[in-house]
């Protein structure tokens, strides 16, 4: 009796851990499934705050351009009938007006009484041309937002952006129901708040917060939310992965260890195969000059050529090099292909550039500095024409740290330019720390220039901002003759993109070169014999008289 008791009770122990395991697996991912599906939500959430508030700005701000250019200085009854014109058409602002150095009202319309009290700040002679500020009056959580316009004649023109532009509950219901959504302008200026979740005295084990910034204004939105309030997404498929894994418990472990071991092994020896086989190599994308025609140099990108001939593009792999930490790896094989393709090219064209992609995870350590210098110290190309492209998209973890690096980078002769500006987590604090020597327009931003005001704003924005910190300034992604012309307009310079080639390999990029050098050729030979031919005509004309 005491054998077959003991028996029994090891056949339960077991049945037991090979039900409870896997539930307890299943309750690990389904809990993680949920907050990471509550994340994506709150993120979506924050966004389209953002998104919602830099409309409602950046509409605000183009109304009152427009004023500024239809020249409203005063308070007269043509002017305010503009300004009730403008209301009536932009359905963001409640009122308009204007205010005098102080910062206090001179007028408004719609008509209401003037408390004498300042809304704006004084008037600094190198203040900002636009002003964001938040008045006491709210609705919904939202505050009244103030947008003002500097007229550079000691008024201002500025607007009231309403409470409702931002006052939306965007989210599913299950965390609408718990989370807190906030809103502020800089680092202290509540804007908007919903919901009575509290980060601050919340266990931030047991939270779950999101924040996202613009990259446009100096605005960021904060969701916080329960984990609880996640997990009851999950609550049905928890009971179902009970009831399943009592009873498909050791078929569950199989198929979940061939399909999650097997296919990731196989992946990673194709991928270790892959670069030792050399089969990552360089593409070469012109950059050029867009006021002479000249190439400035060319942007390095790498490629993914199968042993079919196959090319795959950087989208499928990048992420996982990156996180395997492959990709250190393939940037050295990388740098060390141009020197053997290129070299000769740049020994013979000195001015010429080369950039060199790097991600997050090179600022870590100085091996980097180590690679560019072992690399290219004895090689055809100098130090002088090596760019290093720091992305904007990862954030850098350790911002002192990647500083030094750059510096040392920058000793060495090495330029540092900062890629796809605008788009990701930097920002300004990366223009700021880092000592950025070049910054890139993405592509975002030239796809809609000169059919978004906003966009074209931001670009010139960029341009400025370049011009006073000493940067130099290339546009990504150019593809209509008509983005060349307004890039022009606003001051740029160099650009690259598909209206001047695609990323190419090598030896179609030194033809590349070399047509542009040989047209180059061609038109300074007819510009000499057209001068040489004039010359000639005016000395006769001379002699004859």
């Amino acid at each position: 009796m005491t054998q077959r008791y003991i028996i029994f009770i090891r056949a339960v122990v077991i049945a037991l851990v090979l039900a409870t395991a896997p539930l307890f697996a299943a309750n690990m991912i389904l809990n993680q499934y949920a907050e990471s599906q509550a994340e994506a939500e709150m993120n979506a959430m924050a966004e389209r705050y953002i998104q919602r508030a830099e409309n409602a700005i950046s509409e605000t701000v183009t109304a009152l351009q427009r004023l500024d250019r239809d020249d409203i200085q005063t308070c007269n009854t043509e002017d305010r009938g503009l300004f009730q014109t403008v209301i009536s058409q932009v359905g963001y602002i409640d009122a308009i007006g204007l205010v005098d150095r102080d910062g206090k009202r001179m007028c408004i319309v719609p008509d209401m009484s003037l408390s004498g009290e300042a809304i704006l700040p004084i008037l600094r002679p190198d203040g900002p041309l636009v002003g964001i500020g938040m008045l006491d009056k709210s609705f919904m959580g939202a505050r009244v937002g103030v947008v003002s316009w500097d007229l550079r004649n000691g008024y201002r023109l500025f607007a009231e952006v309403t409470p409702a532009a931002i006052a939306s509950d965007p989210g599913p219901e299950y965390l609408r129901a718990y989370r807190r959504a906030e809103l502020r302008l800089g680092d202290d200026i509540l804007w908007f708040a919903t919901g009575g979740y509290n980060s601050e005295s919340s266990d931030p084990n047991n939270a779950i917060v999101v924040k996202v910034r613009s990259g446009r204004y100096p605005l960021e939105a904060t969701i916080v939310s329960p984990v609880s309030a996640a997990i009851q997404v999950v609550h049905d498929l928890k009971v179902i992965a009970a009831t399943a894994c009592a009873a498909f418990a050791l078929l569950f472990v199989a198929i979940g260890v061939w399909f999650s071991w097997r296919p990731e092994s196989e992946a990673h020896d194709d991928f270790i195969a892959a670069i030792r086989n050399g089969e990552f190599i360089p593409y070469y994308q012109p950059v050029m000059d867009i006021e002479t025609g000249k190439l400035r140099g060319c942007e390095v990108l790498m490629r993914w050529r199968r042993p079919n001939g196959m090319i795959v593009s950087p989208g499928q792999f990048m992420e996982y090099a990156e996180r395997n930490g492959h990709i250190f790896d393939m940037t050295r094989h990388l740098m060390q292909q141009t020197c053997e393709e290129v070299g000769q090219m740049h020994l013979d064209n000195p001015d010429l550039k080369l950039s060199v992609n790097l991600f997050a995870g090179h600022f870590r350590n100085r091996e980097v500095v180590g690679d560019i210098k072992s690399i290219y110290e004895k090689s055809d190309i100098s130090f002088q024409q090596i760019v290093v492209e720091v992305t904007e998209r990862y954030p850098l973890e350790d911002l002192d740290l990647a500083r030094k690096i750059i510096a040392e980078l920058q000793a060495l002769g090495v330029r540092v330019a900062l890629d796809d500006v605008g788009t990701g987590h930097g920002g300004m604090a990366y223009l700021q720390k880092l000592g950025i020597d070049i910054i890139k327009i993405d592509k975002m931003f030239i796809d809609a220039i000169g059919d978004d005001d906003s966009s074209t704003t931001i670009v010139d924005s960029m341009v400025e901002l370049a011009d006073n910190l000493g940067m130099g300034i290339i546009a990504e992604g150019v593809e209509q003759e008509e983005q060349i012309d307004r890039l022009r307009e606003l001051g740029v310079t160099a650009a690259q993109g598909y209206y001047f080639a695609a990323p190419m390999p090598a030896k179609q990029y030194i033809e590349f070169a070399d047509k542009l050098a040989e047209e180059e050729r061609e038109a300074e030979r007819i510009a000499a014999e057209e001068a040489a031919s004039a010359a000639a005509e005016a000395a006769a004309a001379e002699a004859a008289a």
